[in-house]
């Protein structure tokens, strides 16, 4: 079977024309999809990642909180790339994020918002409480208890320190006796004579006195 030259070209153009159909559209969607920015956003913090925009005319970025500007309106080129902390909030809040490609028709710019709610507060641990370390009560001294300890020195001998008594001085007068002595017997003896002398005399007198009357 012969098949026509005709057909052999149709067939070509046909392939052709789905390969270059293919590949424009291959190449036209590159940089689309290249030019879509990455941005995420937590309870606390935003993230802006921008790649592949025109280097040389002033892009444009802005990101916002609430109608707030978060980031003010800042220029960059080719790349941006940038990590924001939210600020703190109590209830959901609104991050918007702007993109202006300056580039010949600014195809690339790129609006978005999303909704954020507040972090979890994360529960304070509750300290486990310290038992208190038992005390040992300290023993009264009860009076009269003590074992008195022994002096050095026995209570019936003087001790070094003690005064001397003083010796008894010769001149002072001797101290009258009173106790019995040796002289007593003579004494009386004496004393004896004289009465029995004296009622002698007194005898004699009164004898001479009646002799005579």
């Amino acid at each position: 079977m012969t098949i026509p030259r005709r057909s052999w070209r149709g067939a070509g153009a046909l392939v052709a024309a789905a390969v270059v159909g293919l590949t424009g559209g291959v190449i036209s969607a590159g940089p689309a999809a290249a030019h879509t920015p990455t941005w995420a956003v937590t309870c606390s913090e935003v993230t802006v990642d921008l790649k592949n925009y025109s280097p040389n005319v002033p892009n444009t970025v802005t990101v916002t909180v609430d109608g707030k500007d978060l980031l003010p309106t800042k220029e960059f080129g080719r790349e941006f790339s940038t990590k924001l902390t939210l600020p703190e909030h109590s209830g959901p809040v609104t991050v918007r994020l702007d993109v202006k490609d300056a580039s010949e028709g600014g195809k690339h710019s790129f609006k978005d918002e999303k909704s954020v709610e507040a972090c979890e507060e994360e529960p304070t641990p509750t300290p486990t409480p310290t038992e208190p370390t038992p005390t040992q009560p300290t023993p009264s001294k009860t009076p009269g208890t003590q074992t008195p300890e022994p002096s050095a020195t026995p209570s019936g001998e003087p001790s070094e320190s003690a005064p001397a008594v003083p010796a008894p001085s010769p001149s002072s007068p001797d101290l009258a006796e009173t106790g019995s002595s040796s002289a007593t017997p003579v004494i009386g003896g004496a004393a004896l004579a004289v009465l029995l002398a004296g009622g002698g005399i007194l005898w004699a007198v009164r004898k001479r006195r009646t002799t005579q009357s």
